[in-house]
Formats: C-alpha cells, sequence, structure tokens
C-alpha cells in the first residue's frame, strides 16, 4: 500500500516537473480526463522561434513577377520572360514605406505558382536571368535583401511548392515520374560554387531535389531569413507529384536556425483572405497525430481551440495564426484601376489581428515600375502614424497597481489563482481612453485566459466597460471613450491559474467616418457612414459622446478627389452612370476615399437564367443588392440580360457573393448581341481565386460595342464548380 502511495506521488510530481517547464507539444493519454486535458493545455507554449515571430505583429507580404507584367492573378507557366520587363525596381521605396507603417518583416514572393524566379539561381533559366531587367544580370531578392538591412528589416521568402512551369515545359521536373534516389543538396554547378559548404543527403524525386536546390540557394545567399512562406494553392497538379517537407523541414531548421514556417508546424493561416479575425483565437489547437512528424498539414477554419475542441484531440500543439490579406484587389498589380483598402480598414484590421492574437502580414504589390504605389504609400504612412500616436502613448505611465503589470517588462507576470484575478489600478488623474491592451506570459505559462471584463470607476461605482474572450500574445479591447481615474481587470475564467504580464491604456484619436456608397434601382445614390464591424458593449457608457456630430460629406462625378470646396452631399441624387468620390470632413481632418464605379441603371432591364430555388432567381444579379444573388443551379451556366435597347458598352463589372462560394466564375466570355439570336463573342476574361478574396472584378473591353443584349457565360467555376453565380452584374457604359 506505501508502494502504492509513493508511486503515486512519484507520478504526480514528475506530471508537474515535466509541465512546469511548458511544451510545444503535448501527447493525450488515453486515459486523460477532461481536467487532465484542460491542465496540458495551459502548459503548451512557444518555441524562441515563435515568440519572436509573435513579437513581429505587423508584417510586409510583396507579390510581385511576371503577374505584375501581365496583369493575372495566377500565371500560368506559359510567361515569356521578356514579359518582366522591369525598368527602375526600388527596393529602398518599399522599405521605407513598410518602416513608416511600422511593419517589422517583408516575406517576398521569390517564386508563385508560375514558376518565374525573381533571383539568380543556377538551376533554371525560368527567371530574371532570362528577362530583360538589367540584361539578365538582375537579383530582385538581392536588393530587397540589402535593402532590408538598410532600414532594420527581416526577411522572409515565399517559394510556392507549385510550380507551373515545371508542369507545362516538356523537360519539366514536376510529376514527371522519376524514382526517389539519393541526392545530394545543393547539387554542385559549374562555376557557381557555394560560400557555405553544407551539404545533405535526401532520398527524393527530381521535383522536390530542384526544391531543395532552390531553398539551399535562397536560405545561405540572401542573409538571415527569418521565415519560410509556403502556399496550399495547387492551380494544376500532374503526375501524382508528391513533396517531402519533411526534408525540406531539415534543410530550413539548419541552415536557417531563427525562421519560423508557415503552413506547416510553426505558423498557421487564418483561414481567409479578407482580413477576417475570430473573437476567440486559441494558438493552442489539436492534432490527430504528431504535427512533427506531419508531412501535409490542413487549413484550419472554425473553433480551434475551445475546451470542447481540445477533448477530442491526439495531440496539443502551440501554432500561431497569421492574417494575411492585400491592401488592394487581388495580390498583383493590375492598374490603377484597382480599389486600394482606407488607412480606416487597414487600422482596423491591424488592431482586430495584432489585438486579437495573431499577427497581420498585408500585401503591398509593386507596379510596373518596380515600386509601391502612391496611394498605397499614403495608406500605410497615414496607418502607422495611427499606431504610433495611439499605442507609443501609454496613459497608465505613474500608476498604481501590481508592478509586474505595469512596468512595461514582458519577463514580470502576475498569477491569479483558481483560474481567476482581480487587479485594479489607480491614476494620479483622470484619464480618457478607448483602447486597453493586455498580454500574457505565453512564454512561460502558454496562453490560458479564456473570460475577462475590463471595468471603470465612473459615478462613484464600477460599470463593465467591455468584456473579452481569450488574451494570449495581445489582446487590444475597443470601446468607446470612458473618463476615469481608476480601472479594474478581472479574469473570469481560465485554464489554471490565468497569468498577466502587461496592461496599458491608450486613446486613438478618431478620425471623419470611412464612408459607403450605394445606388438603388432607380438611379438614386446615397453616401454615409460605413457601419462599424464590432459590436461595442456599452452598458454604462454614453455611447453617442464619441460619435461627432460635425462631420460633412463631400463628393465628385467627375473623377476628381473631393476638396473642400466640393459638392456637400445632403439627399441622395440621381447618376445615370459614372464614378462617384466621397470624403468626410471634420475640422481639419479629412476621411479615407471612398470611390464606387456605377454601370446602366438596371430599373427596366430583364433577365433569363436557370435555376433550382427561388432564393436564387436571375433577377437577383441585377436587383442593385449585393447580399442577393442568382446561381444557374443545375442548368447551364450562363446569365443572359436585355438591357431594352441599344448600348454603347464598354465593360462589366462582377461583383460574387460575400456569403456563398459555390458556382464564382474563375474564368469566362462576355458575349453580346443586337437582337438575341446572333451572338459575338466580346472578349475572355479571367477572375481570379474569389474563393478566398471576394471582391467585385472589373472587366473592360478593348474597344466600346454596341448590343443590346449581354450573356455572361461561365467556363470554370471556383472549387471545379460547373454552375454560375453572380450578386451583382454592372454594365459600364
Amino acid at each position: 500500500m506505501i508502494n502504492k502511495i509513493l508511486a503515486s506521488l512519484i507520478g504526480v510530481l514528475l506530471h508537474t516537473a515535466i509541465f512546469a517547464q511548458g511544451q510545444r507539444t503535448i501527447k493525450i493519454e488515453p486515459n486523460d480526463t477532461k481536467e487532465d486535458i484542460i491542465e496540458k493545455a495551459a502548459w503548451v507554449v512557444p518555441t524562441a522561434n515563435q515568440y519572436a515571430y509573435k513579437k513581429l505583429e505587423f508584417t510586409c507580404f510583396v507579390h510581385f513577377g511576371v503577374n505584375t507584367f501581365t496583369g493575372k492573378e495566377w500565371g500560368d507557366g506559359f510567361e515569356d520572360p521578356k514579359v518582366f520587363n522591369l525598368q527602375n525596381l526600388d527596393t529602398d521605396q518599399w522599405c521605407r514605406a513598410a518602416k513608416d507603417a511600422g511593419m517589422k518583416l517583408v516575406m517576398f514572393t521569390a517564386k508563385h505558382h508560375d514558376g518565374f524566379v525573381l533571383w539568380q539561381s543556377r538551376y533554371t533559366k525560368h527567371g530574371v536571368m532570362s528577362s530583360p531587367y538589367k540584361n539578365g544580370k538582375g537579383d530582385v531578392l538581392k536588393e530587397l535583401a540589402a535593402s532590408c538591412k538598410k532600414y532594420g528589416l527581416k526577411l522572409g521568402v515565399y517559394l510556392s511548392p507549385a510550380d507551373l512551369y515545371q508542369i507545362e515545359n516538356k523537360d519539366g521536373l514536376y510529376g514527371n515520374l522519376s524514382k526517389r534516389t539519393e541526392r545530394i543538396i545543393p547539387r554542385p554547378v559549374k562555376n557557381r560554387p557555394f560560400k557555405n559548404k553544407t551539404t545533405f543527403k535526401f532520398k527524393v524525386d527530381d521535383y522536390n531535389e530542384y526544391f531543395l536546390n532552390q531553398l539551399f540557394e535562397l536560405l545561405t545567399e540572401y542573409g538571415p531569413i527569418h521565415e519560410v512562406w509556403f502556399d496550399g494553392a495547387h492551380p494544376k497538379r500532374k503526375g501524382g507529384q508528391k513533396y517531402n517537407y519533411l526534408a525540406w523541414k531539415e534543410l530550413i531548421q539548419t541552415l536557417a536556425p531563427n525562421a519560423v514556417i508557415f503552413g506547416k508546424e510553426d505558423v498557421r493561416w487564418c483561414g481567409n483572405e479578407s482580413g477576417a479575425t475570430r473573437e476567440s483565437e486559441w494558438d493552442v489547437v489539436t492534432f490527430d497525430q504528431n504535427p512533427h512528424k506531419m508531412n501535409l498539414f490542413p487549413d484550419m477554419h472554425g473553433d480551434l481551440g475551445s475546451r470542447e475542441k481540445l477533448f477530442d484531440a491526439k495531440y496539443l500543439h502551440y501554432l500561431p495564426g497569421e492574417t494575411d490579406t492585400s491592401i488592394r484587389e487581388g495580390w498583383f498589380y493590375r492598374d490603377e484601376d484597382q480599389k486600394v483598402r482606407s488607412a480606416d480598414d487597414v487600422f482596423d484590421i491591424y488592431e482586430r489581428s495584432v489585438g486579437g492574437n495573431s499577427t497581420f502580414l498585408l500585401n503591398i504589390p509593386p507596379n510596373k515600375e518596380g515600386r509601391f504605389s502612391k496611394e498605397d504609400v499614403r495608406v500605410l504612412k497615414e496607418v502607422g502614424e495611427r499606431i504610433r500616436e495611439t499605442y507609443n502613448n501609454n496613459l497608465l505611465v505613474g500608476a498604481q497597481g501590481e508592478s509586474a503589470i505595469l512596468d512595461s517588462n514582458e519577463d514580470t507576470y502576475v498569477l491569479g489563482e483558481d483560474g481567476k484575478g482581480v487587479y485594479i489600478i489607480t491614476l494620479p488623474k483622470p484619464i480618457t481612453l478607448n483602447r486597453f491592451l493586455l498580454q500574457e506570459a505565453i512564454q512561460t505559462h502558454g496562453q490560458r485566459v479564456e473570460e475577462h471584463v475590463l471595468d471603470a470607476w465612473v459615478d462613484n461605482k464600477w460599470q463593465e466597460v467591455v468584456e473579452g474572450t481569450t488574451i494570449g500574445y495581445k489582446k487590444i479591447l475597443r470601446f468607446p471613450e470612458v473618463t476615469t481615474n481608476k480601472l479594474r481587470v478581472r479574469i473570469l475564467k481560465s485554464r489554471l491559474s490565468p497569468s498577466l504580464s502587461n496592461v496599458s491604456a491608450h486613446y486613438f484619436k478618431p478620425r471623419p467616418p470611412q464612408l459607403v456608397i450605394e445606388r438603388n434601382l432607380n438611379g438614386k445614390v446615397t453616401i454615409s457612414p460605413k457601419k462599424s464591424d464590432f459590436d461595442w458593449k456599452t452598458d454604462g457608457i454614453d455611447v453617442n459622446k464619441s460619435i461627432s456630430k460635425n462631420v460633412i460629406i463631400r463628393y465628385t462625378t467627375n473623377g476628381e478627389i473631393p476638396n473642400e470646396n466640393s459638392q456637400i452631399f445632403s439627399d441622395p441624387f440621381f447618376l445615370k452612370s459614372g464614378y462617384v468620390k466621397a470624403k468626410s470632413f471634420e475640422k481639419e481632418q479629412t476621411g479615407g476615399l471612398a470611390e464606387r464605379e456605377f454601370g446602366l441603371i438596371k430599373k427596366d432591364w430583364d433577365v433569363k437564367g436557370t435555376y433550382d430555388s427561388e432564393k436564387n432567381i436571375p433577377e437577383n444579379a441585377i436587383d442593385a443588392d449585393v447580399k442577393t444573388y442568382w446561381n444557374s443551379g443545375s442548368g447551364e451556366p450562363e446569365l443572359t440580360i436585355d438591357l431594352k435597347e441599344n448600348k454603347t458598352i464598354r465593360g462589366f463589372i462582377y461583383t460574387p457573393p460575400l456569403n456563398f462560394k459555390k458556382g464564382l466564375i474563375e474564368k469566362g466570355v462576355i458575349k453580346i448581341s443586337k437582337n438575341g439570336t446572333s451572338w459575338k463573342t466580346v472578349r475572355t476574361f479571367d477572375l481570379g481565386n474569389l474563393i478566398n478574396d471576394p471582391k467585385a472584378r472589373k472587366v473592360l473591353f478593348d474597344e466600346p460595342v454596341k448590343a443590346r443584349y449581354v450573356k455572361i457565360v461561365s467556363i470554370r467555376g471556383a472549387g471545379g464548380s460547373s454552375s454560375a453565380t453572380i450578386a451583382e452584374i454592372d454594365i459600364l457604359e
């Protein structure tokens, strides 16, 4: 009996000793209880590389390549390298703009799906070495690496496993059915020796050898690499090609020991490309097998780390999320007609992503001149100013309370008890705040907090200001402004003892609002402030105090950007077709530019198309309401519109639905007719990846045409769908 008690005691002590140090990955045993699983989850912590990655917070994506010059989102592998006619590359300008925004790393598409490489690779001629850029001697990555070093930015590389050039080229290596044999990496190339003499032996096929050789180049000849980015997209496959990720990982971890690997067991995709975030973002996620031995990793969606999710796990693993989206419509630059996100929008995503326990990766695609466009740079500069103005000013300086959470030292922290904790902060004089930041000691105690509340002392009593769920590395609470000299943080629910390492209070100076421009079927245009994407918790707080009464909206319809002398919007106005641009003004401040192009008025049109549900009738595609949509169902994937009279048209705008992914038109043709029987094809169009980036796409004709009837025909639907779906079609005059 004594031996059993002693053995039990030793087991408890050993269990405590193991988890007191924290681990990145913890296995769930068959006899673990729910309480055991929650305790294990509380001790899952990041590696040093993952923690350094979390501290990057805001990073820059740069999509650049042949697609920049062809206007495509996805190339096809048949591009002639001569189309990469770059003249005036300025990577210093990229890095200055990124630095101004507060970004800390630049992630560069060294090779996208088309297979065109942007460095002087030894292993292919399909790249800058065959382009006009510097007579084939140019190296975009080399110039970027030098600029990153100059401006104190870290560098990451995106190397697409998919490679359409290696698929389509007759001598291509992708899917060529070669045998797996032992290969030496890097493969020696005459007159191109490596300074780094490290070598590897892997049993791989031709394409994996090619990929490993290129990884070796990237990781040894372009300075320290801090993130390697693997995209899971595959426009086309061939020959049952499989990737040997475990070999890739060994090479990366050896040559770039400080790098994290995106898309695998170091960092995960957030699950969308639109900047959407979760209310509760858990870095402790579940796997059915040991992630360190996995070759393939699925995309993760929905609930990732709730208690209910944990109970079904075989392994618990620390896997932080990265929120990626583009500042423009699409990942690559097309032209200056591409809409650019406003500073309001980017700053909002920054607060929701960085302030929601994920890293924000914002794509800025250089133009054909090799520079970030002026509007993109302007937005980045304003976002950086907002970040610094708001978060470089901690209103709790001089406050009294737990020193460990007020000393701005990430290595100090307080621990609550029984899954709870209460911390009161007293200020020498009242402050006005509308942001509150919290951080857990994730590097030692993992992510534990599940529910928390911020209270303020108002009118001689505690009033709840805002509530939240997870905290993790960083949580930014946003709320209408409140004035107080005393704050209270309450941890209501946690896995084991909750840790808190830092809190700070901030004030974001509101700008004039972002605007939304809409037009009804009768042609009447309205301009109004965009509604907030998140809900306020307003108990005891007067929300109206934070809403300005002095905002003036000015607009133009002649293509010019509105200024202080432009027309003031007061009532809806009629617009036959064309551009509307609008800005909000408040005292000396100006809001972001809102713009929208409208086609012909649709009130009297007729439309024909098949459908399987009364909810998805053809009329939905021309009802001036993007919340409704048409789907062709099991019928022909085409929509025919009768404009009722001949019109001169120069193109169209296709708007996909936001919450329905089936039948999004990736590739199609547009036909016209004057009598509804004889049809002429105007052009074929390719709209790119709409599933992950469901924004409106504009297609212009080479020259204007006259027609009464217009037919949109889907050739290829997203995800292989045979139907067609349209939320709205606008015909441009």
